[in-house]
């Protein structure tokens, strides 16, 4: 049950770093709080296989410190590459150095 309820911890940790950094335009609704539902969980897994009792207070605070920080640095890594790889390919389109897509390609001859 508590896996559970540290998965959605997870989660809504996720929709915090998705709503409340920038460029969140740049990747997709869920990406983010999927990811920290599976940092929490994974997190949360490991520290009971390593014998933190799973009704203490440490293993609450280590797996949401960690979920918080895996989706912050995420959500940001992920919005700047986005962006950067977004310019990059408007630029060569505007350039008209990119090639075309296969299927473009093909039906405009």
């Amino acid at each position: 049950m508590e896996l559970l309820f540290i998965t959605l911890g997870g989660v809504i940790l996720g929709l915090g770093a998705r709503y409340l950094l920038p460029d969140r335009d740049r990747h997709g609704v869920v990406l983010i709080p999927a990811l920290g539902g599976a940092v929490a969980a994974v997190v949360w897994v490991a520290l009971t296989w390593a014998g933190m009792p799973w009704d203490g207070g440490w293993i609450w605070v280590i797996s949401l410190v960690v979920t918080a920080a895996a989706v912050v640095v995420a959500d940001i890594l992920i919005g700047r590459r986005r962006k950067e790889h977004d310019e990059a390919r408007l630029q060569a389109l505007l350039s008209g150095k990119a090639p075309l897509a296969p299927a473009a390609a093909a039906t405009s001859r």
